[in-house]
């Protein structure tokens, strides 16, 4: 049985290639007797590294991006450009308050849908504006959001979470898009991207060390000081500030969305606080976060491990930390790992480059990164979040980018059999940030889920027909206008009716009849 397992979740690797490229594979078009075939391996990664900075130690990095700048997109992004969709196209474009234009392909069974590209202001259509801002929480400790379409005073708002190492930034093309419909907020969380304290939270005896120079780092010393003895950026911390953070600063019930670590911490805070959540949608969001195990529910296997990411930092956790942090901050460390998490190399990622590679310069990166990697896991897993939802009626949607080095299809799979009636989209070719590499499709999708909820069911969720189709699995290939050209990329629905098994066992069939059809040619 376990062998069978294991063939079967290497079949779902197989099917979770992109349909363009991946392992060996063997597509055979309908109509055609041409078979195409390609290879890409990919390494498994995880997005984002290192926090962030505040305004007064901010520091340009013009020079890294000229050290690195096979990273721009006039380089070696765009020397592999993404041909994911040869087909021409001319028909009608999606308007403003449509759900979609439906156009049936003659040479495949997989039909297209046309949907708005961002805002382009060259065209006349400019974007949202965006403002910055600054929430004092607690003493020494501001949290920096980011928000656009206040005016729609009658819209709901949403709240974009961001993953580890990145901050609001990641959301700059939901903000300027959903702006123009919805109240949209994007934070930052506490220990990283902008929202890292002002002062030093364990400063060395004096401000110079031996050498005379100034310290460069923060938290490194002996003896944290009063604001910071119960400092921890653990998820539970992450939690109670996204609550005061609703509670406070917007002061109303609000859709939450978050990728990567911003989807584990929607998950947990919508688990906990389900009274301020109207929806979940998570994009390629992380399964587990914290290695340690949490004091509350652990409290013997707790007590083994000495520290639990309080400042100040163990003498041995420094050594290790400054040898870590040298090897995460590099520059060059943080162009490859973006390479790796975007499945489309023509994204332009200069400014989400720049922005990673600035905030670690932060002299509380560091020691923020050090106690995030050790603080005790949350209260509740990932899966008891999920199912607690579940009992709280909050409506979840799940919207992941196929080619995922880190999160892959599988981890999206299993919450949609957890909750079988959430709508799953999978997007391909798409990495670990959809949102990023293909704003178009996640905005538009995030609009048609918000119009079904806010209609209590009278709208249709997005590409679906009708609500009879909810519980049937469908693709369509979606276009749209980016940078002049036609863009396409292909969304899978799972229905209510899907099972994981069946999926496997549907994926063995096909890799079955793969093979045989590689030894007929």
């Amino acid at each position: 049985m376990q062998n069978w397992i294991l063939f079967g979740m290497d079949v779902l690797l197989y099917h979770s290639a992109p349909y363009h490229v991946q392992l060996q594979i063997v597509e055979k078009r309908t109509g055609s007797n041409v078979l195409q075939s390609s290879v890409e391996r990919r390494k498994q990664v995880f997005c984002g590294s290192g926090t962030s900075f505040v305004k007064q130690h901010s520091v340009k990095n013009a020079d890294h991006l000229e050290a690195f700048g096979s990273f721009n997109t006039n380089r070696s992004l765009k020397a592999a450009p993404l041909r994911a969709f040869n087909e021409s196209y001319n028909g009608p474009v999606v308007r403003e308050g449509q759900l979609f234009e439906e156009i049936s392909n003659t040479e495949n069974s997989v039909s297209k849908v046309l949907i708005p590209g961002l805002p382009d202001e060259s065209k006349g259509e400019p974007g949202a504006s965006i403002s910055s801002c600054y929430w004092e929480w607690k003493p020494k400790l501001s949290v920096y959001y980011e928000k656009a379409g206040c005016e729609n005073v009658k819209s709901p708002a949403v709240l974009f979470l961001p993953g580890f190492g990145v901050g609001s930034f990641h959301y700059k093309k939901q903000l300027r898009d959903l702006g123009r419909s919805y109240r949209v907020y994007a934070l930052d969380f506490l220990g990283q991207g902008k929202s890292l304290p002002v002062e030093d939270p364990a400063p060395w005896p004096t401000e110079v060390n031996l050498s005379g120079e100034l310290n460069p780092t923060w938290g490194f010393g002996d003896k944290s000081e009063p604001w910071a003895e119960e400092l921890v950026y653990s998820v539970d911390l992450w939690r109670d500030q996204v609550q005061y953070f609703i509670e406070q600063v917007i002061g109303e019930p609000v859709y939450i969305v978050g990728n990567s670590l911003g989807g584990y911490v929607a998950t947990y805070f919508a688990a906990h606080n389900p009274q301020l959540v109207k929806g979940v949608t998570l994009l390629n969001a992380t399964p587990f976060w914290g290695f340690l195990p949490n004091p509350t529910k652990s409290p013997f296997i707790a007590r083994m491990f000495p520290w639990s990411g309080t400042f100040p930092l163990p003498a041995n956790v420094r050594k290790l930390t400054e040898i870590v942090w040298q090897k995460m901050s590099d520059p060059e460390n943080i162009a490859n790992l973006l390479r790796q998490v975007y499945a489309d190399h023509t994204t332009d990622v200069d400014d989400v480059f720049s922005q990673i590679v600035e905030t670690t310069q932060h002299p509380a990166a560091a020691a923020a990164f050090a106690s995030i990697m050790c603080a005790p896991a949350g209260q509740l897993s990932f899966d008891e979040s999920l199912l607690r939802c579940g009992e709280s009626a909050v409506p979840i949607c799940l919207m992941y980018g196929k080619e995922d080095p880190w999160v892959r299809p599988l981890w999206g799979q299993q919450v949609k059999r957890q909750l079988p009636d959430t709508p799953y989209y999978e997007i391909s070719p798409a990495g670990h940030c959809p949102h990023d590499e293909v704003p178009e499709v996640v905005n538009y999708l995030l609009r048609g889920w918000i119009g079904n909820l806010e209609s209590k069911g009278s709208a249709t969720l997005p590409l679906i027909d009708d609500n009879e189709r909810v519980g049937y699995d469908f693709t369509k290939d979606v276009e749209f206008m980016k940078d002049e050209s036609k863009k396409s990329v292909r969304v899978r629905f799972f229905g209510s009716k899907f099972s994981l098994w069946n999926l496997i066992w549907s994926q063995i069939r096909s890799g079955l009849q793969i093979l045989a059809m590689t030894r007929q040619y």
